[in-house]
């Protein structure tokens, strides 16, 4: 672009548009995987059975895979990639590229597959260790954990279509198929009453629900206008290319998951610390998955198209803009896990084989991934400013020292203070990551937050202290509460009280927000509405 040409106005607000439409439907498939999670608990329990841990560690092994894959090196390397080939030599090149991509990935994740179930025996003693006392739960945990590896080629193949629709502008499909993971799981294990039949059948469920949702994916991308073929695997130069680029960025964007698989290797010598661990996950990661995966999923393309059209400022206003979103709803989540981790796993887990131990214990771990939700956030909006430059290997190196930083005081405050020291760790690596982006982007002047974004950070900061004021006071008061409750009627009692609070922090949130000056009311109508020369709004292809 000369500089004679006008340049067109930076689009965030179809940023915050795309991110808010697959933060919905993302939404929509975390609830469903709460209550997938509530179901799974009761029938398995925790720390008095040997089926939750086993079934935990099948389910975590192919996931670890997954979140590198679906939320990592694809969408780090790929999308980039893709999406310049796109706005430039078109439809045609692309998807031949893609083809050659799907080729590449198929067969390397389903050697891995293959490798990992005939080694399964002996890479348990690797990943969970402590599991070698009980000869029970081992021998369970590597057949569980063989049977669902095929869910990892399944979502490897999802994720290559998944970001040839999020290049397309189409997120709905994109955010929509893990619901299908939830659905098949939940007809699997509702029938069962055996904990030890019921994870059986949770497994079979996982590589059930993995061929549907690449068949899902790939009719999305079919429908969306993507013609792409199934070729054999070429090592062509373009493959170098996406190799080199999305190993590091495999390592850079799964760091935090694999500090949570390091954390997972010592949970295995507590019985029981498996499954607080994966009920933890399922609160702290919500605000992950529905923010900070949401907006980096609808920033990397924007930023590489921006960067391809050398329009600095549309890069600029995403980046403010996606940084501000993402701490305003962040902010807000780790202060209601910090004020609230107890009642909240009480209130939602606590029934049939989950006793109030575990609830306890679970809500201790919550507390402290509490506070490392923000950087968990800040992780997804920082790194696409790296990989839409086709820089994978800076945030790889600051991953790499995360990854050090948890294994070495995960291990040091495991045997100091107990299984706290796990979630500790693993928010303290976040925090040091985050910081380390930070300071690269604004030195390099790839990025550097203006005194106006400087201002909203802190408004949103203090609105987000005076709700977990707000909450902490309703914890205080939760016996009072439950008292009032339990006197209309007798059951779900701590169910409903957990509701009633959080939907008044929800209610209360936003009129804070406002008076603050976090966000405007205008900005927040303005995200939503659709102006002339946005994309249009992500819909069904």
């Amino acid at each position: 672009m000369s500089s004679a040409e006008p340049k067109p106005p930076a689009r965030t607000g179809g940023l915050i548009r795309s991110s808010a439409i697959f933060a919905g439907l993302t939404l929509v498939s975390r609830l469903m995987g709460l209550v997938r999670d509530l179901v799974v608990t009761a029938r398995l329990g925790a720390s008095q059975t040997i089926a939750a841990d086993a079934y935990y560690t099948a389910l975590a092994f192919p996931n670890l895979f997954r979140r590198i894959f679906a939320e990592g090196a694809f969408a780090a390397a790929f999308v980039p990639l893709y999406s310049r080939r796109l706005a430039g030599e078109g439809e045609q090149d692309a998807d031949r590229f893609a083809a050659d991509a799907l080729a590449s990935v198929a067969a390397a994740t389903v050697a891995v597959m293959l490798v990992a179930q005939l080694a399964m025996p002996w890479l348990m003693y690797l990943i969970n260790p402590g599991y070698a006392d009980d000869p029970e739960k081992f021998r369970l945990a590597w057949m569980l954990t063989q049977l669902t590896m095929p869910y990892l080629p399944c979502m490897a193949i999802a994720a290559l279509f998944s970001g040839v629709l999020n290049a397309r502008g189409r997120f709905i499909v994109s955010a929509g198929y893990p619901t299908i993971l939830n659905l098949v799981m939940l007809a699997m294990v509702l029938p069962q009453s055996d904990p030890v039949q019921a994870a059986w059948w949770a497994s079979a469920g996982v590589v059930i629900a993995g061929i549907g949702q690449a068949g899902i994916c790939w009719w999305g991308a079919r429908a969306s206008g993507a013609r792409i073929r199934l070729v054999r695997p070429r090592l062509t130069s373009e493959m170098k290319d996406l190799i080199r680029l999305a190993v590091p960025a495999a390592i850079a964007n799964s760091a935090t998951q694999i500090n949570i698989f390091i954390s997972g290797i010592l949970a295995s010598q507590v019985a029981g610390m498996r499954v607080w661990m994966s009920v933890a996950d399922r609160l702290y990661q919500l605000p992950m998955s529905l923010v900070g995966v949401a907006i980096g999923i609808a920033l990397l393309p924007r930023l590489s198209q921006a960067l391809q059209r050398e329009d600095h400022a549309e890069a600029q206003g995403a980046m403010d803009q996606g940084v501000v979103f993402a701490l305003a709803l962040s902010l807000p989540a780790a202060a209601a896990l910090m004020a609230l981790p107890v009642f909240l796993i009480d209130g939602l887990f606590t029934r049939g084989a989950f006793t109030g131990l575990d609830a306890r214990a679970t809500g201790a771990l919550l507390f402290h991934y509490g506070w490392g939700v923000p950087a968990f956030v800040l992780l997804r909006i920082l790194q696409p400013a790296f990989f839409a430059r086709q820089d994978t290997r800076t945030p790889m190196r600051f991953s790499l020292i995360s990854v050090g930083v948890n294994i070495a005081l995960g291990v040091a405050l495991f045997h100091l203070i107990g299984f706290k020291g796990v979630a500790i760790a693993t928010s303290i690596a976040a925090w040091i990551s985050v910081i380390q982006m930070w300071m690269s982007l604004t030195r390099s002047g790839v990025w550097r937050p203006t005194a106006a974004v400087v201002g909203r950070l802190v408004r949103v900061t203090i609105a987000s202290v005076a709700l977990g004021a707000f909450l902490f006071a309703a914890n205080l008061f939760r016996p009072e509460l439950e008292a009032i409750i339990g006197g209309v009627m007798r059951v779900g009692v701590k169910e409903l009280s957990i509701v009633l609070v959080c939907t008044a922090g929800m209610g209360l949130y936003p009129l804070l927000l406002f008076a603050s000056g976090g966000v405007t009311i205008a900005e927040a109508k303005g995200m939503l509405r659709r102006r002339r020369g946005d994309p249009p709004p992500m819909e069904l292809p």
